[in-house]
């Protein structure tokens, strides 16, 4: 069983700057795509970035894409995402996931292909 564990949300004011981390364990590392999500309340879940088995390619959202990396550590095992320029909007609760894929060179944001998910993570911005 994978377990994926998510640390660095918090309170920040627009424009302002937090990363998130993911830590992941109890799997074989290098066969794990991953993927971060986000749900504000009354909306649905929208996945806004994801990273490759490699970590070559990567993908981003409309909403985030120029503001939010994506990166990963083979040392740390670590998933991180990177949040710059914050807007208001950008509040929500945060996940973490990942799924195990043969493919190496590619990633989803489609949230049907992940196995395993974060408890998430509130991230706030707001002045």
């Amino acid at each position: 069983q994978l377990q994926l564990v998510e640390s660095g949300g918090g309170l920040v004011q627009p424009g302002g700057a937090l990363r998130l981390s993911c830590a992941a364990s109890g799997t074989t590392w290098n066969l794990l795509a991953f993927g971060w999500f986000r749900q504000a309340p009354g909306k649905e879940r929208e996945g806004i970035s994801c990273i490759s088995r490699s970590g070559i390619n990567t993908a981003y959202a409309d909403s985030v894409k120029g503001r939010f990396t994506i990166s990963r550590d083979n040392a740390k095992k670590t998933v991180d995402l990177q949040m710059n320029s914050l807007k208001p909007e950008d509040t929500a609760v945060y996940y973490c996931a990942a799924y195990v894929t043969w493919g190496s060179t590619s990633c989803t944001t489609n949230l049907n292909e992940y196995q395993y998910w974060g408890q998430g993570a509130q991230v706030t911005v707001s002045s």
